[in-house]
């Protein structure tokens, strides 16, 4: 009876998971070439192909899909035996991310995250990237992905963040009067950006909502009550870009950025997944 190598079961997983060979290849932290090596050394041992690759699409085979579940098994039992000897003590991890960064992927990514390393117990902190920065300098926060602020050049880049101006479509503006903003709170990085935008347009504004979390903002847009800065991979559903329509500024692109703390392998290599899969979700939203 073949054995199976469990670097290689992790490999196949990830692969599995992430649907591409790049991403799994940065959450275990090592190369494509060698993620390859390892999928072809699992598949030679099993005896079937286990996933199908084209220039366009990674997919699990039939013997793939049905392998899956007992790979994760497998994994898990490792996880377990491992555990066992170990201190029993959960290692925190607390986790900070940004409101206008948290997207419906998130309890996707989170539950990859939890299934990765049971051992941690993962704390889940949403708020403007500017208070996430501020309790991460704080040592409040062991990781972040939030929109960079300011000049600061530190961090990890997961992709870049593109803004738009968007509405219900039924919000009306009449002429001479302030634009109607909703926005998360005055030290929002995103409202900077809105209201920076229209100040230097000569457009004048006015804020009808402000505060009450991201989901209080998007009701309000959606009412029609007033628009609002989304950026445009998570713009409320049922809303539509008004910027040229109101000729209104463009609006300057970020990046979204990974700050982690973490030293130890075992928590690193789960933040190294967490951030693979956000550039896969981030891709795939594209």
């Amino acid at each position: 009876m073949a054995s199976l190598d469990v670097e290689s079961v992790q490999a196949f997983v990830a692969i599995a998971d992430l649907q591409s060979f790049t991403r799994a290849a940065e959450a275990l932290g090592t190369t494509q070439g060698a993620i390859s090596v390892k999928l072809r050394r699992l598949e030679e041992r099993i005896g079937q192909r286990l996933i199908e690759r084209t220039p366009r699409h990674v997919r699990l085979s039939a013997h793939g899909a049905v392998f899956l579940d007992r790979a994760r098994d497998f994994l898990a039992a490792h996880e377990a035996a491992l555990s066992a000897l170990a201190s029993t003590t959960p290692r925190r991890f607390g986790l900070g991310i940004a409101a206008h960064v948290a997207g419906p992927e998130l309890p996707t990514l989170l539950a990859q995250l939890n299934a990765y390393d049971p051992g941690l117990r993962i704390e889940v902190r949403l708020e403007n990237s500017r208070t996430l920065l501020d309790a991460f300098d704080r040592g409040e926060l062991d990781a972040c992905i939030i929109r960079r602020e300011d000049d600061r050049r530190d961090g990890e880049v997961l992709g870049p963040e593109h803004f738009g101006w968007f509405a219900a479509p039924n919000f009306e503006h009449r002429q001479g009067e302030p634009l109607r903003l909703a926005a998360l709170s005055p030290s929002c990085g995103v409202r900077d950006i809105a209201t920076r935008a229209l100040d230097e347009a000569g457009i004048a504004w006015t804020e009808v909502f402000l505060g009450g979390g991201s989901s209080a903002v998007t009701a309000a847009v959606s009412a029609g009550l007033a628009m609002a800065v989304f950026s445009c991979r998570l713009a409320p559903p049922g809303t539509v870009e008004i910027g040229e329509r109101f000729r209104l500024p463009r609006l300057p692109s970020s990046e979204i950025v990974l700050h982690s703390t973490l030293t130890d392998p075992k928590s690193r290599a789960a933040l190294r997944t967490l951030a693979a899969a956000f550039r896969e979700h981030r891709a795939m939203a594209g």
